[in-house]
């Protein structure tokens, strides 16, 4: 989507052909008015005579006579269900006693749409129906409430405006900041078009989906799901930066499923290497399995049940060099532990277990002796059984293969606390029903080479559903990857597409090959990002921010980066941060707090959906949000780092 003022006609015209450059499909830009409207006819002109046929697209809001205008000139037009005819949001209630009372209300959506529709089918142009979660009119809030079946029933009524005039060159999108939303939105639309018959196509995107890694991150959990569903023909990754840099991750979706797909020889061999089993996924809601935590016994001085949480678990990869004299004290940092005079204590975003292939020996006791203070304080650590057979680390969790472990009857080696299972996916029914015998403290999911992971994982979880396995499982992801980015699209759509289907209680992500680009601290943080952007565990705040675009009244992404810089540290608390009004008050709704441009150079802030504070100039709005969250009694200041120079040496 192009960010620049419509209205500008030039630059405008030199972003549309960077855009098209870069390898996008289709652009869309803003059109706010008669003014916009007239210049869309002039950038569609000047691109003609630039030799840039690439379509384009008006993102129509509240202007029913402007969208009439507009269509004369570009090819498509997408119209807001919750606006189009609605006008600005209001959030006032109204009483519909039956579904008929509720239908009863559609003639004046007939009235705004029949002259659009009639223009669009003379002149051949396509449309969006696009609903959004931050802008459902009140009229559908009062009867379906702010849920997914309130999306799928606007956006269906206003089709079916289309399908009575026999118009039916229109697609659908179902967008929403939150990725479970969303991708629930989808799904149920896709099961109602199955249940009419209908095959129109599907837009895929998170709006609102945020800046770098975080928001690749959510853009891949939501559509990349989707496209494992097989649902989805086009898709947008809406990101709070220059447009051009929305083309990578998107292009990279993209190539992802199509790797995926069964036309592919290799994708089909994956799939057809996974044991048959039934999937009984409940598309209509969402309900996340969560897996037992293991429970301290008395005569224990290890607390095993803070081994895992119960919202989502984060475990890392160490080796045995970070328990190094000279390093253990930037490693504990690197784990997300605070400390004191060198000793580590678990925090909010601390990792709650790591995994050491290899462990120090026992004749080095500085390093014993760090690892010792991590288990004192309830971090877990996982070594494989051989590992402990051979020099037993006291309290450690024994890890073995499922095979292994059922074949040694789960005897664990000297000194081991608990025993950890690890499944490859491949195992028969009958092998996955011994975890009841054995009762690990839990199991890690690491599909094998060969076998589909999404599909194996799915047969594991079904599995395990069927039979009341309440082990908690550890999604354990391997990669090679040297790019942040790539790292976050390809972890989203893998692991991301089973923790929307509430199918898994964490993730551990493990470097191979010989180059480990990624530090400890990084792999810590992106793996909390996966849990929060799959609505799972709270540890940082979170950012609604939109992707900009031709309404924007303020600049988004120096904005959006100052309001990170000075807020970023207040785990479940919600900053939405929107350019413009036009889904600012929906989602202010999902937000506790909003930094809304209403005029040229001016902003209003939110608590909920209340406005709070009105035309605050930009200068005074960071600092001005700030007191806002300090009112309300969800600040809290930034905790220092304890400096190396500042610990001693602790026994």
């Amino acid at each position: 989507m192009a960010t620049t003022d419509t209205a500008d006609v030039d630059a405008t015209i030199e972003q549309v052909m960077r855009c098209a450059d870069t390898g996008f499909d289709l652009v869309r830009i803003t059109v706010q008015g008669r003014r916009e409207a007239n210049a869309a006819t002039k950038i569609r002109e000047g691109l003609f005579k630039k030799g840039y046929d690439i379509p384009l697209c008006a993102d129509m809001h509240f202007q029913p006579k402007v969208a009439l205008m507009v269509a004369d000139a570009l090819e498509k037009i997408r119209i807001n269900p919750g606006n189009f005819a609605d006008g600005r949001k209001d959030f006032e209630e109204k009483v519909y006693e039956t579904e008929e009372d509720y239908a009863s209300q559609r003639q004046y959506l007939l009235e705004a749409m029949h002259p659009l529709v009639e223009r669009c089918k003379d002149l051949n142009r396509c449309m969006r129906i696009g609903t959004n979660h931050g802008s459902l009119s009140s009229r559908v809030l009062s009867f379906y409430g702010d849920t997914p079946r309130g999306m799928v029933e606007s956006a269906i009524e206003f089709a079916d405006i289309c399908r009575s005039m026999d118009f039916h060159n229109f697609v659908f999108s179902m967008k929403a900041s939150n990725p479970l939303v969303m991708v629930q939105s989808y799904r149920l639309l896709a099961a109602e078009m199955y249940r009419m018959d209908w095959d129109y196509p599907l837009h895929l995107g998170v709006t609102e989906a945020g800046e770098g890694e975080d928001g690749r991150m959510k853009s891949a959990i939501g559509i990349g799901s989707l496209l494992a569903d097989g649902l989805g023909d086009t898709i947008r990754v809406s990101l709070t930066e220059d447009p051009e840099y929305e083309y990578g991750p998107c292009n990279r979706l993209a190539e992802m499923a199509e790797s995926r797909l069964i036309i592919n020889p290799s994708a089909k061999a994956r799939q057809e290497a996974v044991h048959s089993y039934k999937d009984t996924r409940d598309i209509t809601t969402y309900a996340r399995r969560v897996g037992d935590l293991p429970e301290k016994k008395e005569d224990e001085n290890v607390d095993v049940s803070e081994f895992l949480d119960a919202n989502g678990s984060v475990f890392i990869t160490v080796t045995p060099e970070m328990f190094a004299k000279e390093n253990v004290q930037y490693l504990y940092q690197q784990l997300g532990c605070k400390t004191a005079v060198g000793m580590p204590f678990k925090d909010i975003a601390t990792s709650d277990s790591i995994f050491m292939a290899t462990i120090p020996p026992s004749s080095d006791t500085e390093a014993r002796a760090a690892i010792r203070r991590l288990i004192e304080v309830n971090v877990g650590v996982i070594v494989p059984a051989a590992e402990l057979e051979k020099d037993p680390l006291p309290n450690a969790v024994a890890f073995m293969t499922l095979e292994d472990a059922i074949a040694k009857n789960g005897q664990l080696p000297e000194g081991a606390i608990r025993l950890a299972v690890e499944l490859n996916g491949s195992e028969d029914e009958a092998t996955i029903l011994k975890i009841k015998d054995l009762n690990p403290a839990f199991c890690t999911l690491k599909p094998k080479e060969g076998i589909s992971h999404l599909h194996s994982s799915r047969r594991i979880f079904e599995i395990m559903k069927a039979n009341d396995i309440k082990q908690s499982v550890i999604h354990h992801f391997t990669t090679d990857n040297e790019d942040s980015n790539e790292l976050a699209l390809a972890l989203g759509t893998t692991i991301g597409s089973l923790l929307t289907d509430g199918n898994g209680d964490g993730i551990m992500i493990e470097q191979t090959g010989d180059k480990k680009p990624f530090t400890v601290d990084f792999l810590r943080k992106t793996s909390f990002s996966l849990l929060q952007g799959s609505r799972m565990r709270n540890t940082k705040t979170e950012f609604v921010s939109c992707p900009s675009c031709g309404r924007t009244l303020f600049d988004l992404q120096d904005t959006t980066a100052a309001i990170s810089e000075a807020t970023g540290h207040l785990p479940g608390v919600t900053v939405a941060v929107m350019g413009c009004i036009v889904n600012g008050p929906g989602e202010m709704a999902d937000a506790d707090f909003g930094y809304v441009g209403t005029l040229p150079g001016k902003v209003d802030l939110y608590y909920g959906k209340e406005v709070v504070r009105k035309g605050i100039p930009n200068g005074e709005a960071v600092d001005a949000l700030v007191d806002l969250i300090k009112e309300y009694g969800m600040w809290k200041d930034k905790e220092e780092v304890e400096k190396e120079g500042e610990t001693v040496a602790a026994a």
